[in-house]
């Protein structure tokens, strides 16, 4: 055996050797704070483990995408609390990508007004904290009128202090939400068959409304027409679309402030293309669009992709709050039934393990997406 052979082995071994010591250590220290835990509920009169998901909750909250109940287990309760979280942060993710790619985009633009407008909106939103706009904005929205005096759009999209009225599909909630689900697993299939960047937004834009159509004339209830309009009986409004005060103010809320990143990440992806290639494109006469589309967006998006992905993620975690404004998220559940059962730890370990989950899967997703945009070597 040569020496060189024989270095490299010792500095293999110590290496495990490390690694183990840092794994031991890391399983003890986290032994003794479990155990420790333990040890100080129990003096407490507290039980641990999660025997109590299936006990009532007996209390209410805001808003479901499913259909609840004060006596659902906390199983349940906290189930909805994660689609909830889902369904806000995938709306967010969806909007702050298309609105900051609009801004950033107007921010690499040549019209100074335009350029002067979208910087403006970036500094504004960028930096005053997610909670101070939320908090403002919430407090905008609950002073407006009531159903009664709503303001309204030809009659049709009403808006009051009990939220948005919209004319929508005649589809209970759940079947909404899985045509959202179909429509971004559609975009996802569209990306994998690198479409080009038009001709792939058509065929989402396009093949989505046809599929919702489809649905809602399969599974509407008997008797009633494609679309569902709002319309004030008494002091409420019935049929159309309603978005509650507090998920309509999230929305808004985090799609002002993580758009305002996304143009800023938008914007240094145009800026390394290099100048070459756009002069190249007027040199073969292509319009400022057909450069924009053929030329500097492909070779920004190899850029704009891996940090665009950890916006996606405080995207998601920005959800989290919606606990100020009372909106029934994960984390606003989870709040609420640590007050209510007082098992602290096994809620906390659910919370996180929920995040770590979405957020993973994001991840995941971001570096497959990063890789279908590299360019192949050949």
């Amino acid at each position: 055996m040569s020496k060189a052979e024989e270095l490299r082995r010792k500095v293999k071994r110590r290496k495990i050797i490390i690694q183990a010591v840092l794994i031991g250590v890391s399983l003890l220290v986290v032994y003794g704070g479990f155990t420790t835990a333990r040890t100080n509920l129990a003096a407490q009169g507290l039980t641990s483990g999660f025997g109590f998901l299936e006990r009532s909750t007996g209390w209410d909250y805001s808003f479901s995408l499913v259909q609840k109940d004060i006596r659902d287990p906390y199983a349940r309760t906290l189930f909805v609390g994660f689609l909830n979280t889902l369904f806000v942060g995938s709306i967010a993710i969806v909007l702050t990508t298309l609105f900051g790619f609009l801004i950033g985009t107007a921010r690499d633009a040549s019209n100074l007004a335009v350029k002067t407008a979208a910087t403006v909106y970036v500094q504004i939103f960028r930096n005053i904290p997610l909670i101070l706009q939320l908090v403002f904005l919430y407090a905008v929205l609950i002073n407006l009128p009531g159903p009664r005096q709503a303001m309204s759009l030809a009659d049709t999209v009403f808006m009051s202090n009990r939220g948005m009225m919209l004319p929508g599909l005649s589809v209970s909630p759940g079947i909404a939400v899985a045509l959202l689900l179909a429509s971004l697993a559609m975009g996802v299939l569209l990306i994998w068959t690198k479409l080009p960047f038009f001709r792939g937004l058509a065929v989402w834009i396009g093949g989505s409304i046809v599929l919702c159509l489809a649905v809602t004339a399969a599974f509407r209830p008997e008797g009633a027409g494609m679309f569902s309009v709002p319309e004030l009986k008494g002091l409420r409004f019935r049929g159309g679309i309603t978005i509650p005060i507090e998920l309509f103010g999230m929305i808004i809320a985090i799609t002002l402030y993580g758009s305002a990143y996304i143009a800023e990440v938008v914007r240094g992806g145009l800026a390394q293309v290099p100048k070459g290639l756009t002069e190249a494109g007027q040199a073969l006469g292509l319009t400022k669009a057909a450069i924009w589309s053929r030329i500097k967006m492909p070779m920004a998006l190899r850029s704009i992709i891996p940090p665009l992905g950890n916006q996606w993620i405080f995207m998601m975690k920005a959800t989290t709050i919606g606990v100020a404004i009372g909106f029934s998220d994960l984390f606003y559940i989870v709040s609420i039934s640590i007050t209510q059962s007082g098992q602290t730890l096994e809620l906390i370990a659910i919370l996180m393990g929920a995040f770590l989950l979405v957020n993973g899967g994001l991840a995941v997703f971001t570096n497959w997406l990063n890789a279908r945009m590299k360019l192949k070597a050949h």
